[in-house]
């Protein structure tokens, strides 16, 4: 079916921490075409496509943005579209970029196979250059296979027909932005930063692409509200390099700008590669100075304990489901959260959009970067979820903003982790490796209950009493030695693991919904704001009142779908005076 629908276009730069100049937007109207008999590769329709819809990128098939609005599960669908080659750009290397694709993605370019990437939240890309005809228009052809398998992240997407619990319509094709970048032969590919606050250094690890001549050089200007901070330059002599810098300088009485919540300072960083004299890549980035660290029981940001008030939010739109809308939907939401009294997010079985985080990163707004889930285990389950998880981690690594990686969530995809060996290695092994790429950061296994090896322990209550809660809660160690279960059912810990001091949070809690028959919440449901508020107070302050428990995560920012337990609507209309949640957060100080 078709639909009208208000005109979505995203044509931001989708990865602003690595910015170049010169791009070529492809969102926009492609043709479509469902192929429920998977024929599409046999009769070759990447040589001579033929599809009559239209779909406008990148919406999924599902979401009404997209002009579709299909709901109904398809597991093999066709883009196609065309392109050409700017005059300026001839000569250089065509990289062809997707920020997401969900799930099974495969490209040709002028009928010639460019090459495939499996998982739907990673972003990939691909060089085309040898398939590319300067001379005319050039066919783009897109095929992506998505399924209803348990053993793929899926996150949120439901793998039923229908809509279940807190499972919604599934996302499948294209979901975040397409684009072209022309680069030289030598370029610079990326660059992984890591600040260290108690030395005033950054470590900068360059990866550079091609055949590196003698006279090759590589400029590194930071700079701070446009005043030059540092600047250096390095004679590469191979494609990997490591270089530590100190950043003291007089521009600030304490000769560094930190970034925190309140001052989310950034410093801005430009990369120029030049080969024989001659400028032949540039890209801009940013990062900020900060440190998350864990003492005593407590999470530290910059050495100093911080007291985490964060929303569950799951990223979903009416209109365009998990694809943000525009930047000023994001910033919205980034907004919105901050007026209600909250300093982070715990980003909910999505990894998302990369303009939101650049936007956290801007505005001082707390992420946990949480991994979209498979619901079963299998040997093809592990596989794909430490593959995908990899990536994610690797590129996201450079935001200040995210403080927190949750690689799982209440067992999902682990059900048996409570005393199976082999997944509990499983979880193991994800914590090890996230390690092994970003030791900065704390790592959260398994995020609710049941933890193996965990930086933090997150329990997940939605009990309706605060009363009721601080009776459960009071008493630590019943808690986390598994003495009582913490949330009437499930354990904190898994067997065979021990609590060794880690901070705790309660990391899902409230989940209050209006009496209201489209949907659900969690407990029973309210018939007004002072009720609403009365509930919401008793619980948070019981929460507050625990000394031990170190920062909390609310159920939830919107409401998604037939889940409508959110602080404000699925269109963001606030069901509450947002001060008035304000007020509660911030009138009880934590012990």
């Amino acid at each position: 079916m078709t639909t009208t629908v208000k005109t979505y276009q995203r044509t931001e730069y989708p990865r602003p921490q690595f910015q170049r100049q010169s791009w070529m937007n492809l969102n926009g109207t492609w043709k479509f075409a469902f192929d429920d008999h998977n024929i599409g590769e046999k009769g070759s329709w990447y040589e001579k496509p033929s599809f009559s819809t239209e779909i406008q990128v990148p919406f999924t098939y599902e979401t009404k943005a997209s002009g579709i609005g299909e709901e109904t599960f398809h597991p093999y669908i066709w883009y196609q579209r065309t392109f050409e080659i700017p005059k300026e750009e001839i000569g250089k290397r065509a990289i062809l970029r997707f920020q997401a694709s969900d799930y099974l993605t495969k490209v040709w370019v002028n009928g010639i196979f460019i090459g495939q990437h499996k998982g739907g939240y990673a972003a990939f890309s691909f060089d085309i250059s040898h398939a590319t005809d300067n001379t005319k228009e050039n066919e783009l052809v897109v095929k992506v296979e998505d399924s209803q398998s348990c053993y793929q992240p899926r996150g949120k997407q439901r793998w039923m027909d229908q809509n279940f619990g807190c499972w919604y319509v599934q996302n499948t094709g294209i979901w975040q932005t397409v684009w072209l970048e022309f680069l030289n032969e030598e370029s610079i590919e990326s660059v992984k930063m890591t600040p260290n606050i108690d030395t005033n250094s950054v470590v900068f690890d360059y990866k550079l692409h091609g055949e590196l001549p003698e006279d090759t050089r590589l400029e590194t200007t930071v700079t701070f509200s446009g005043k030059r901070v540092k600047q250096f330059s390095i004679n590469p002599d191979r494609s990997d390099i490591h270089f530590e810098v100190d950043l003291t300088s007089e521009i600030h009485h304490w000769k560094v700008y930190h970034w925190t919540p309140q001052n989310p300072n950034l410093y801005d960083v430009q990369f120029r590669l030049y080969v024989e004299g001659k400028l032949v890549d540039e890209v801009d980035s940013y990062f900020g100075m900060r440190k998350i660290s864990i003492k005593n029981g407590q999470v530290l940001l910059n050495n100093v304990p911080i007291y985490q008030k964060l929303l569950l939010d799951q990223g979903y739109w009416t209109d365009t489901m998990l694809t943000p809308p525009s930047d000023e939907a994001m910033l919205e939401d980034i907004e919105k959260t901050l007026q209600m009294g909250f300093n982070g997010v715990r980003k909910h079985q999505k990894i998302e959009d990369e303009r939101f985080l650049y936007w956290c990163d801007k505005k001082g707004l707390l992420v946990w970067s949480e991994m979209a889930s498979t619901f079963d285990f299998s040997d093809e389950a592990v596989d794909n979820f430490t593959t995908e998880w990899l990536e994610i981690v690797q590129q996201h690594y450079n935001h200040p903003s995210i403080i927190t990686w949750v690689p799982f969530n209440e067992s999902w995809g682990i059900r048996n982790v409570l005393t199976d060996k082999k997944q509990q290695q499983f979880t193991e092994s994800i914590y090890h490796l996230t390690k092994s790429i970003d030791s900065e950061r704390p790592v959260i296994v398994n995020d609710g209950w049941e933890h193996t090896i965990s930086d933090i322990i997150g329990l997940h209550d939605y009990e309706e009493f605060g009363k009721v809660f601080y009776e459960r809660y009071k008493d630590k160690d019943r808690i986390l030695n598994n003495e009582i279960t913490a949330n009437h059912h499930k354990y904190a810990m898994a067997e065979g693991y021990e609590y060794k001091g880690q901070p705790v949070m309660i990391t899902e809690y409230g989940g209050i919904a209006f009496n209201d028959e489209r949907g659900w919440g969690y407990g029973n449901q309210v018939d007004s704001e002072e009720a609403f508020l009365m509930r919401y107070e008793e619980m948070t302050e019981a929460i507050k009142a625990i000394p031990y428990i170190t920062g909390y995560c609310y159920t939830q920012t919107t409401d998604v779908q037939q889940e409508i337990n959110g602080l404000l609507k699925e269109d963001r209309t606030p069901k509450i005076a947002l001060d008035k949640i304000k007020k509660i957060n911030d009138s009880f100080r934590p012990r």
